[in-house]
């Protein structure tokens, strides 16, 4: 289960810098996107609806699919960008998830990306460095014996540590 903070559109491309697979849980709007929502689709990416229970449930069910399939599960458990940088409350479907299955988390940061391309732009604003962090997994062990909203917090509170937005805030 890979859980990032999510500060632009670009935090997609920057993750695909990692280099090894995962499954994008996506809002299913952006599967209606000509070429990326084929490329999408092709690639059996993980669809949301927000809001509707049903498709919460089938997209738990696809997550868990993928994972007995040997594929990681990569959140953005904030559930949608943030204007500022700081990172949002964590939505626990991730951390359920990761519960039900005892499989770890690997919190990933990514800094840098909300200048560059700021939520609702489509305009790159000059150079910027971004960077993406890897994060030591939190192994399963460590979370087994806390609630869901007790993990989500702990990833939270682990991926807020490297976000330069809060660095700098406090």
């Amino acid at each position: 289960m890979i859980v990032s903070n999510h500060q632009s559109q670009l935090d997609i491309l920057v993750a695909f810098r990692l280099f090894f697979p995962f499954k994008w849980v996506s809002k299913a709007e952006v599967f209606k996107l000509p070429f990326i929502g084929w490329n999408m689709i092709l690639n059996r990416y993980i669809k949301l609806k927000r809001g509707d229970k049903n498709s919460v449930e089938q997209m738990m069910a696809d997550c868990k699919n993928a994972i007995l399939r040997g594929s990681s599960v990569y959140f953005f458990p904030e559930g949608t960008r943030s204007y500022t940088g700081i990172v949002k409350e964590f939505k626990t479907g991730a951390f359920i998830l990761a519960h039900k299955m005892k499989i770890p988390i690997l919190p990933i940061v990514i800094n840098g990306s909300k200048n560059a391309l700021p939520k609702h732009s489509l305009n790159f604003h000059g150079k910027h460095h971004i960077r993406i962090e890897v994060l030591n997994e939190i192994p399963y062990e460590s979370f087994a014996g806390l609630s869901v909203e007790e993990t989500t917090q702990k990833a939270r509170k682990l991926i807020i540590a490297h976000v330069d937005e809060h660095r700098t805030a406090g």
